[in-house]
Formats: structure tokens, sequence, C-alpha cells
């Protein structure tokens, strides 16, 4: 959530990096300023009359001292009217104050500077790529045809027992995922990075605080009888840790892995760019996610963007970084980079990663805090990234990959899976 001040102090500026995020409804900014100042303006006037009540409450002590009785009763009388008009203002107060923080609420995080303009995927700016292209025999085919071929998923089971977007991993396609799932979180352990087990649903207030809710109601599965969300990603429940704490300086940077399942909605895909783990409704996700000073936030995203290009680079495949431009940003990110590997077989890059900075948006709203030199609590940077997830990764692997013999395995993944063709 933006912080109050800045729309105050910096208007034109607000509304200049709401442009850039092709945000749909910049009138709020000054719906926001124009109810606190009306609730300024309130408050003026609640705190002049609370003073009002306290000095006439003094004065009756007084009277009542001098034995002026009837003098004091006429000014408990005042003071029973202060209250009664004290009390209007309060539930008036309450009223603006909600009214503020439900059109505070709906404007995105504002993008950095670095952020390109842009509406759609394709002004994306490259930021640079890596690994060659291979170059695969005409046999080849798609990983939809090579999961049945060696019967690694089945997705038919997966529709029969849930319905599409659901796969059944089964015998080496399941041991995969596993291996995978346990390289990444071994790979991110090794940097530093601490490995929690986190639940699966979360409640309305983790979904608010890291910018699910009330953007992305719609594309969650929602248990309704509890009011828990399932989770779209590890982000939401790991961020959600520190909610409401004060952070030590000597304990940052904070920096947190975990492996979840994620489940999305995914409202309105349809056609070939969803078929086979192209596009799930429910996934395996390995994430990371940091807690910063607000001046080393930036040095950590490019410190993210590495780790996470390394990881790739061990894996063999072929990818690019793309920083998205404004229209294409989440609500909730300043900036991110989106990680693509190529599928060589269905001749596409497919997003496998995004890292993003989303400054002071999320610990806003989650009073993440820390305590500078001179003592005076502020909030601390957020930052997250996939590392990474599997569907697409898979899919990759398996295409890249293929040979007559059957799917050659990378090198860095052998112990994990315990062989080194997959036939």
């Amino acid at each position: 959530m933006l912080q109050l001040n800045t729309l105050r102090t910096r208007r034109d500026f607000v509304l200049e990096r709401l442009g850039i995020k092709n945000f749909s409804e910049p009138g709020i900014v000054d719906q926001i300023l124009a109810i606190d100042e009306e609730r300024r303006r309130l408050q003026t006037e609640s705190d002049e009359l609370a003073s009002k009540v306290n000095a006439a409450s003094k004065e009756i002590g007084k009277l009542m001292a001098g034995g002026q009785k009837e003098a004091a009763e006429a000014m408990k009388a005042e003071v029973a009217a202060y209250k009664e008009a004290g009390k209007g203002m309060s539930e008036r107060l309450a009223a603006l104050e909600q009214q503020q923080h439900d059109e505070l609420v709906k404007l995105p995080n504002l993008p950095h500077e670095s952020v390109p303009a842009g509406k759609t995927p394709e002004e994306n700016e490259v930021v640079r790529t890596g690994l060659d292209i291979p170059v695969l025999p005409e046999s080849a085919v798609p990983h939809w045809e090579l999961t049945t071929k060696y019967n690694l998923i089945n997705f038919e089971l997966g529709t029969k027992i849930t319905g599409s977007g659901f796969p059944v991993y089964i015998h080496k396609g399941a041991k995969l995922q596993r291996a995978l799932i346990s390289y990444f979180l071994d790979y991110n352990t090794r940097a530093g990075y601490t490995e929690y087990m986190p639940p699966h649903m979360v409640n309305a207030a983790s979904a608010y605080g890291t910018g699910q809710l009330p953007d992305k109601e719609g594309q969650m599965y929602h248990a309704t009888v509890d009011d828990f969300y399932l989770i779209p990603t590890a982000e939401v429940p790991v961020t959600n840790i520190y909610r409401d704490e004060i952070v030590k300086e000597s304990d940052l940077p904070v920096k947190m892995t975990a492996y979840t399942p994620c489940f999305r909605r995914e409202a309105g895909s349809y056609g070939k760019d969803v078929r086979g783990l192209n596009r799930l409704h429910q996934f395996d996700k390995v994430e990371i996610v940091q807690f910063t000073l607000p001046e080393k936030s930036y040095e950590a995203l490019e410190e993210m963007v590495l780790h996470v290009e390394q990881l790739l680079l061990s894996l063999g495949l072929p990818y690019r970084i793309l920083r998205l431009c404004g229209g294409d940003m989440s609500f909730a990110s300043a900036l991110t980079y989106d990680f693509e590997v190529f599928s060589a077989a269905q001749q596409r890059w497919l997003e496998v990663s995004s890292v993003s900075n989303f400054e002071t948006f999320q610990t806003n709203r989650m009073k993440i805090r820390y305590k500078d030199a001179t003592g005076k609590t502020q909030l601390l940077h957020s930052l997250n990234g996939s590392s990474l997830a599997l569907p697409r990764i898979v899919a990759c692997l398996l295409e890249n990959n293929q040979t007559e013999e059957g799917i050659k395995v990378p090198e860095v993944l052998v112990p994990y899976l315990g062989m080194e063709i997959i036939n």
C-alpha cells in the first residue's frame, strides 16, 4: 500500500508514475487527498473539543472544592454536551479513515524510474540472454507427447479426479518433480536462504498483506466456510511470517526459501498456449523472499536476479531476462525481471520466474519494520522471486534434452534423480 504522505507531498509524481503503470483510475488520488483534508480538519476539531473537556473537567474540580456546586453542575452539563459532540466526531472520523483506506488500497505500487513505458508484454525490454537454443532432431515432439511416451504425467487422469489443469505425475515423472524441488531448495539454502515449510492456505489478512486482496480475489481458490484462501504462491505465507514485527537491523537481510504447491484459477485462460504444462491450476514452485534495508533493496534485487540466472545456467536451459514494462507489471511490484526459457519443441519462450522488488508496498500493509540508528521505526523493503516454478522448467527440460534413447538428465540433477536418462 502506498504511504499517504507520498500522495500529500508528491501528488504530481504519483500521477506520473501511475501513468507508467497504465492505471485506469488516477482520480482516486485526488479523492484520497480530499478525504484526507476533511479527516484532518475534523481531527483538529476533535482535538480542540477534547481540550475543552479536559479544561472544563479541571474547572469542575475547582468549583466543587470552592463550594460552588451550582456552577459545577452547569459545567458538568456543558462537558456532557462536549462529549456527545465528540462521540459524533469520533464516529465520523472512523468512517473517513475507513473510506480513505478503502480507496488507498486500490492504488497499485509506483513503478521504479527504470521501468519502461508500455502496455503489453511485447514492450518488455530484453536485458540479456544466455546459452544457445538447441537444434532438435526432426522426430522431436512437445512435452505433452513425451510425458505420454515415457509415462511421466497423466493429464486425463487429473481431469477425471479434479478437472483440467490438475495433472497426475507418475513414477519417473513424480521423481523428477521431487528431484527438482530438492535441488532448488539445496541451491537456495547454500546461498544463505533459510528454508521454511509454510501452510498452503492463508487467511484474508495474509492475502491482503502481499497484495493479492483486493486486487486478485477472483484468481484465488476460496474456502468460503472458513474464509481461507489456497495460496497462489509461497510468497504469501512466507512474507507474512514477519507481519506486525519489528526486525533487528543486525538480523538483516532476512532471506527465506520455501517449496509449496500453488493454486491459481487462471480464469479466462484457453487455447494452444495453455496445453500440457504451459498453464496449470495446481503446480509446484520454490520461492525466495528477502527483507532488506531500503537503501540496499536494489542491490539485493540484482543479487536475486543473478541467483536465478545461475540456477538456469546449471540446468543448461537457454534463457532470457526481461525488464517488465509498466503495463505488464503486477499490482504490488516496483520493478520486476521475468525469466523465460526457450522451448525448442514448441519454438517459443516460456516464463519460469519473476523476481521483484516491492519496496515498502507490502511492508506498509503488513507493518514489517526496523529501527534506524536514531531509534525511529521505519518500513523495510520486501523482495521475492521464483527459484523456480516447475511446470515450464519440466516442459523445457523434457523437450530440449530429448534424444532417440530418451530424455538426457542435466548433470546437476543426476544425484537427485538417480539416473542419467529417462526412458
